[in-house]
């Protein structure tokens, strides 16, 4: 899978964490990303997003090293939306198609 820079892609760690963020930068041995935040159950099973790190610059990027990476997903769209909603405060709705 080829990446995009300014997408959202979820990042399977080999620790077994999953990170969701925003790509800024691709290399061959390294991803520059946005934002990340970690994906956690909530106490009623749901999926929420913590920031990875809570001592982090927030605004500043940060590295995550290929070698730390076992699998890259591309996120679905409420994904994307929870991770927007996460990390902006903007609660993206979501798209339906009308039929007439």
């Amino acid at each position: 899978m080829k990446l995009d820079n300014n997408e959202i892609y979820t990042f399977k760690l080999v620790t077994g964490e999953e990170v969701v963020a925003q790509t800024v930068e691709i290399d061959d041995d390294h991803y520059m990303v946005n934002k990340p935040c970690t994906v956690l159950p909530n106490q009623e099973g749901k999926m929420q997003m913590v920031p990875s790190a809570y001592t982090m610059e927030l605004e500043k990027d940060v590295r995550i090293n290929t070698s730390a990476i076992a699998m890259i997903l591309e996120s679905n769209e409420s994904v994307k939306a929870a991770y927007k909603k996460a990390t902006t405060g903007i609660d993206v709705p979501e798209k339906k198609i009308i039929h007439g």
